[in-house]
């Protein structure tokens, strides 16, 4: 079992097995203003790091961030004029430079699915740009996590920082929590720098907006497909 102790939150939304918080873990992008208890916060992230690493390196950095300095963070990256589509990726790539198939026919699909569920037209370029911003208050999530890994470390350690993250969200819903993985913070390791104080070898991963679920808001009522079994494995004897 997963779940923690009755009593640890009052929030009904709890997966009851690690089956059960796979399977209802998603990118949620809206959250409710209710705050998360540090408690629960210290237990993920202590719970997370279970996950394993070459030679137990244990390469993941977290910056847990609420208030003013979550919303420094977001100042910052909107104040910044740089728009998603000039952003520059100069730590990490995090997509190639030219999609093909079938990831190119994936991402359309959900991008456009997304918009569509939000009422956002293909041609509504405002309210796309307006829509991705909202990455970078978090989702109005009460915390936001920054996560960074010393450029030194090789792709190993970049497999092993996925595992610890997935982690992480698994034990929120374990708590009645939810998340949203957010590549988009990486490119804007300029802004995130200094309010972080990070150090020269550290290079911004991603973010992680963590929280309660609003689901009066239609974003949330959005999910995503996944190809069939039969697409992606192959069974040899």
């Amino acid at each position: 079992m997963l779940a923690p102790e009755r009593g640890m939150t009052d929030d009904a939304d709890i997966a009851e097995t690690v089956d059960e918080a796979i399977a209802t873990r998603r990118s949620v992008r809206a959250f409710l203003p209710k705050p998360v208890d540090e408690t629960l916060i210290r237990e993920i992230l202590d719970l997370a790091a279970r996950a394993p690493s070459g030679t137990n390196m244990q390469p993941w950095r977290t910056y847990v961030t609420t208030g003013e300095t979550k919303a420094k963070i977001s100042e910052a990256i909107l104040n910044s004029g740089i728009r998603a589509e000039k952003v520059e990726w100069d730590e990490y790539k995090y997509y190639p430079e030219k999609f093909f198939e079938p990831y190119l026919t994936r991402r359309r699909t959900v991008g456009f699915a997304l918009y569509s569920t939000l009422g956002i037209g293909r041609r509504d370029v405002d309210r796309m740009r307006e829509q991705h911003d909202r990455n970078f208050v978090f989702f109005d999530a009460p915390v936001g996590m920054i996560f960074t890994i010393d450029r030194r470390l090789n792709k190993g350690s970049w497999v092993d920082y996925g595992m610890f993250l997935q982690n992480i969200m698994i034990a929120a819903r374990a708590r009645g929590l939810h998340t949203c993985p957010q590549a988009a913070f990486a490119p804007y390791h300029r802004q995130i720098r200094p309010i972080l104080n990070l150090a020269d070898e550290e290079i911004v991963v991603c973010g992680i907006a963590l929280g309660y679920e609003d689901t009066s808001k239609p974003e949330n009522h959005f999910r995503t497909e996944r190809a069939p079994l039969e697409e992606w494995t192959t069974f040899l004897k």
